[in-house]
């Protein structure tokens, strides 16, 4: 697995290996309007992950999920973390909680 220090090297580090699509999160799924994608729990696998913490600031803290579609499409999820957002499905909750 690969180390990053940053949000934004570990994106680029991901893009530069394959995982060009930007993937957004939504109640059920997650997608990218350019593509179009739509991807349910079901339908891909989380292949890397990366946590980073802020140095004070809860507010600071992502998760970056690279995400691999039956398909073999690859791409990229980056959210804010605690994935327990409001309006995000259990199932999708579930599958996105990395367990190490």
């Amino acid at each position: 697995m690969y180390s990053y220090d940053t949000v934004v090297e570990a994106v680029k580090g991901l893009k530069q290996r394959g995982y060009t699509i930007d993937f957004n999160l939504e109640a059920d799924r997650i997608f990218c309007d350019k593509t179009p994608l739509t991807l349910k729990p079901n339908d891909f696998e989380i292949t890397e992950f990366y946590r980073f913490e802020g140095p004070s600031d809860p507010a600071d803290e992502a998760a970056v999920y690279a995400i691999t579609a039956r398909d073999g499409r690859k791409g990229v999820l980056v959210t804010g973390f605690g994935i327990s957002a409001e309006g995000v499905g259990e199932e999708l909750i579930e599958k996105l909680a990395v367990k190490r």
